[in-house]
């Protein structure tokens, strides 16, 4: 079957890898995708990139009518001052 569509500011990548800003995430069921850790390089850290990341990512789900796993703190913490409703009713326990 084909691979899942991701866009190209999630691409996965392996730990450990400190060259870019990413967000590691997985999909955990045929809907269900896992936000797991936000990676933010030193150099540029305190610009919001990871507020980037994870409303790109949270608008992802919304887009492709997915359902969120939180596992990353930085997300929760985003839709806990973000809490749109398309957000909300998206998250998976």
């Amino acid at each position: 079957s084909p691979a899942p569509r991701h866009p190209a500011y999630l691409s996965p990548q392996p730990p450990g890898c400190h060259d870019r800003a990413v967000l590691l995430y997985e999909y955990v069921g045929k809907r269900i995708v896992d936000l797991q850790h936000t990676e933010v390089p030193d150099a540029y850290r305190g610009r919001g990139i990871a507020k980037h990341l994870a409303k790109a990512a949270l608008d992802f789900v919304v887009e492709e009518d997915l359902k969120a796993h939180l596992t990353c703190w930085y997300i929760q913490k985003y839709v806990k001052e973000n809490p749109l409703p398309q957000y909300l009713e998206r998250l998976q326990p």
